[in-house]
């Protein structure tokens, strides 16, 4: 009877990690990219606030992979004035892969989750639309995250993006990689690129 009992719940445990691993599998969209270039589009963490000139990770990424990279970043931005600009640094540049970290700013500002992920959402989707590959980095700070994390996966799981989960990862908090409180600096840059290397190296 105990035996059984035992091979029953085996059974039930594999039938559940199955369902949870099939349920949760992303098929990544725009695989296979159109378009021609590669763009880093978002904040002040593409443009580069706290490096030094050609350190920033674009440029440290266009070096690696051997290819242009167009920095799209300006500092400040929000998801609502990279949605106003998204057009003309964007989709009118005929867009292969796109790197976004969009949503800290939101998050410092106050802007509500709501209204910074369905913002985050059109411009994810309308760049697709475009036969680009996306691949987003995220930000997950403890504590005052206001559950922007939750967002960035429910946005990618919603739209076939690639998810970074948190581009700050053993990045903030340590001096040696940290330029300000906020801002990588040159070796913190350089993680950066290596994260965004590694999720796109697949689809080059």
């Amino acid at each position: 009877m105990k035996k059984t009992i035992v091979v029953l719940v085996c059974c039930l445990v594999a039938f559940v990690a199955y369902y949870c691993l099939s349920f949760n599998r992303i098929k990544v969209r725009n695989a296979k990219p159109t378009g021609h270039n590669i763009i880093c589009f978002g904040d002040s963490l593409t443009a580069g606030t706290g490096a030094t000139e050609g350190m920033d990770y674009p440029s440290r990424l266009s070096k690696k992979i051997g290819k242009e990279v167009i920095n799209a970043g300006i500092p400040g931005d929000t998801t609502s004035l990279a949605l106003a600009r998204l057009d003309r640094d964007v989709l009118s540049a005929s867009p292969r892969i796109v790197l976004i970290t969009l949503g800290g700013n939101d998050l410092k500002n106050g802007v509500s989750k709501d209204v910074a992920f369905r913002n985050l959402k059109i411009i994810v989707e309308s760049i697709q639309a475009k036969g680009a590959l996306i691949v987003i980095g995220g930000v997950d700070i403890p504590f005052w995250g206001r559950g922007f994390g939750d967002g960035y996966r429910d946005i990618c799981r919603e739209t076939g993006a690639i998810l970074i989960p948190n581009i700050f990862d053993g990045i903030m908090g340590k001096p040696k990689l940290m330029s300000d409180s906020i801002h990588p600096n040159n070796a913190g840059y350089a993680i950066m690129a290596e994260r965004f290397y590694e999720a796109i190296k697949p689809y080059l």
